[in-house]
C-alpha cells in the first residue's frame, strides 16, 4: 500500500473510510444483502445502546455531582448573555462575576421573602377555607352519586390512619436519610455555586484543557461543535427564562384578579415550573386553576384556565417571537417524548435536564456529521432541535 492509498488517522475518525479490499467468505455471500444491512444495522445500534445505558449508570451513580455541575451549567448559560455584555462593555471580569452572582442571589431571596410573606399573611384564610372544602367534599360523598354513609366515610379514614401508622417504623427510620438528604442540599448548593464561579471566572481556560483530552486531529472538530452546543444551549436558556418570566406575571396578576389565594406563590410555582418546557407549563397552570376550584368556585377555576390558556398563547405566538426574534422553537413532540423520558431515568432533574442537553448533543452530532466545523458556520438543514438563532438577512442599501 502506498502512502497515498494509506488511510490517514483523521479520515478514520470522520467518516471516509478506506478504499481498499474487502474480504468475504462463502456464508457472507449465502446471506442476502439486506439482511447483512439491517445486522450491520442492529450490532451498532446494540452497541450505541449499551454505551448509553453505562454513560447513565454513571450518571445515577454520581448523581451527588452530576446534578450540581448540570445546575451550575445552566445557570451559566442563563447569566452568560448578560455576563458576556458586562464584559464587553469593559467591565472588570471580578466586578462582572459579582454582579451576576448578588444579582441572582437578590431575585432568589426577594421571591423567597415574598412567598413566606403572602403565606403567612393568608394561613388562616386558606386554613379555614381548607376545612369548609372538606366539609363540602364530606356532604358530597354523603348526598352525591356514590351515597356513602357516616360510618363508611370513617372507616375510609380510619384505613388511612392505620395504613400510615403501619408505615410509622419506616418513616422513623428514614429520619437519618432525611438529615443526610439535607446534608446533600447543602454540599451541592456549595457544588453548584463553585461550578458557576469556576465557569464565570475561567470557563474558556477550563474548555482549552478539555479539547486537550481528545485527538490533535480531533479537536478542531471538537472544539466548533461544542461551541455550537453551548451556544444552543444559551438560547434554550434565554428562551426559557422569557417564556418563565412572562407566564409567572401572566398568570400571578390573573390570579390576584381573581382572588385565588396564594397568588404569588403560584407565580413563583409556575416560573420554576416553565423550565420544564410545555410539561412544567401545563401542570403549573393546572395548580393554580386546582386552587380557584377548590377555594372559590367552578366558575372562577374555568376563568383562571382562560387567563393561563390565554397568558400561554399570548406568550407563544406574539411576545415571544417579537422579543427572542428569529430564534427558533424546539418541537413540541420531541420536548414531551425527551421531558418523559428524562423524568422515567432520573425524575424532576432528568425533566430539567432533558431538553438542553438532547439539543445539545443534536447540535453536536449535526455540526460533526455536516462537517460544518470546517468552514465555522452554523449547522443548518438537518436540525430536529432548532434552537440555534440565525442569522437576519441584511437587506441590501
Amino acid at each position: 500500500m502506498t502512502d497515498e492509498q494509506r488511510p490517514r488517522k483523521r479520515d478514520l475518525l470522520w467518516g471516509r473510510m478506506p478504499t481498499g479490499r474487502t474480504v468475504t467468505t462463502e456464508a457472507d455471500n449465502a446471506v442476502p444483502l439486506s439482511l447483512r444491512v439491517t445486522a450491520g444495522y442492529a450490532w451498532r445500534l446494540l452497541l450505541i445502546a449499551a454505551a448509553a445505558g453505562v454513560i447513565i449508570w454513571l450518571v445515577i451513580q454520581l448523581k451527588l455531582l452530576v446534578i450540581p455541575l448540570l445546575i451550575g451549567i445552566l445557570i451559566t448559560a442563563l447569566l452568560w448573555p448578560g455576563f458576556e455584555l458586562m464584559l464587553r462593555k469593559r467591565f472588570p471580569r471580578w466586578l462582572a462575576i459579582l454582579i451576576a452572582l448578588v444579582g441572582t442571589l437578590a431575585i432568589v431571596t426577594g421571591l423567597l421573602w415574598l412567598v413566606a410573606w403572602q403565606v403567612s399573611l393568608e394561613w388562616e384564610d386558606v386554613q379555614t377555607k381548607s376545612m369548609a372544602a372538606v366539609e363540602e367534599f364530606r356532604q358530597y360523598l354523603i348526598s352525591g352519586p356514590l351515597h356513602l354513609s357516616e360510618k363508611e366515610i370513617q372507616d375510609y379514614i380510619d384505613q388511612g390512619f392505620a395504613l400510615i401508622q403501619e408505615q410509622a417504623q419506616l418513616l422513623w427510620s428514614g429520619a437519618l436519610a432525611i438529615g443526610s438528604t439535607f446534608g446533600h442540599v447543602i454540599v451541592g448548593a456549595l457544588l453548584t455555586l463553585f461550578v458557576l464561579v469556576c465557569l464565570l471566572a475561567d470557563g474558556a481556560g477550563i474548555w482549552r484543557w478539555t479539547t486537550k483530552l481528545f485527538p490533535r486531529d480531533a479537536r478542531p472538530a471538537v472544539d466548533a461543535a461544542a461551541r455550537n452546543g453551548w451556544r444552543t444551549v444559551v438560547s434554550y436558556a434565554k428562551t426559557q427564562a422569557l417564556v418563565a418570566t412572562i407566564d409567572s406575571i401572566g398568570i400571578g396578576i390573573g390570579a390576584f384578579l381573581l382572588g385565588v389565594p396564594l397568588a404569588i406563590p403560584v407565580a413563583v410555582l409556575v416560573f420554576l415550573g416553565a423550565f420544564i418546557p410545555i410539561v412544567g407549563a401545563v401542570a403549573t397552570g393546572a395548580v393554580a386553576v386546582f386552587l380557584a376550584l377548590v377555594y372559590n368556585d367552578p366558575w372562577n377555576a374555568f376563568w383562571m384556565l382562560v387567563v393561563v390558556i390565554g397568558v400561554q398563547q399570548l406568550e407563544g405566538h406574539i411576545l415571544q417571537p417579537i422579543l427572542m426574534g428569529t430564534a427558533v422553537k424546539v418541537h413540541p413532540l420531541a420536548v414531551v417524548l425527551v421531558v418523559a423520558g428524562g423524568s422515567m431515568i432520573a425524575g424532576i432533574p432528568g425533566a430539567l435536564f432533558a431538553v438542553p442537553l438532547a439539543a445539545f448533543v443534536n447540535v453536536v452530532a449535526v455540526t460533526l456529521s455536516s462537517g460544518s466545523w470546517r468552514t465555522g458556520r452554523q449547522p443548518a438543514g438537518d436540525l430536529i432541535w432548532s434552537t440555534v438563532p440565525r442569522e437576519r438577512r441584511r437587506r441590501n442599501t
